[in-house]
């Protein structure tokens, strides 16, 4: 099976993807015990795939826009700031923007390589993934 040097497989990979669940689940569970608004849930969802546009430019741009919107750093960073500043909604913001990333790690979608979408740390996604095998 074709790989990206570096991108995770077989049973590592399960766990990754596993932990993206954890983290969607997770996020879902104290978004609801807040009482947040699940349609402002639902329109901040996947506001971090906007980084994709940075693929118009280049694949180094749209990896590195993708990856720095698909970081749990930022996330967290939004999480921490509500929470210790006492502002719900920039807590509700970086739960959504939390959970939006463990369904995408969920899903098989993780950090991209400058070579393309295609190739993540996860591995190879998409329909080239079969022509590559």
């Amino acid at each position: 099976m074709a790989n990206t040097a570096g991108s995770a497989q077989g049973g590592v990979r399960l766990i990754l993807r596993l932990e993206g669940l954890c983290i969607l689940l997770a996020a879902l569970a104290l978004y609801s015990a807040m009482r947040g608004d699940w349609w402002q849930f639902a329109g901040w969802f996947f506001v971090p795939d906007l980084a994709l546009l940075g693929y118009w430019l280049n694949r180094q741009c749209g990896a590195v826009c993708y990856n720095l919107s698909h970081s749990y750093v930022g996330a967290l960073l939004v999480c921490a700031y509500g929470h210790f500043v006492v502002q719900p909604y920039w807590l509700s913001l970086g739960l959504i923007w939390c959970a939006h990333l463990g369904f995408d790690r969920a899903l098989g979608y993780g950090l991209k390589y400058a070579a393309g979408f295609h190739f993540t740390h996860l591995g190879h996604i998409g329909r080239r993934k079969a022509q590559l095998d």
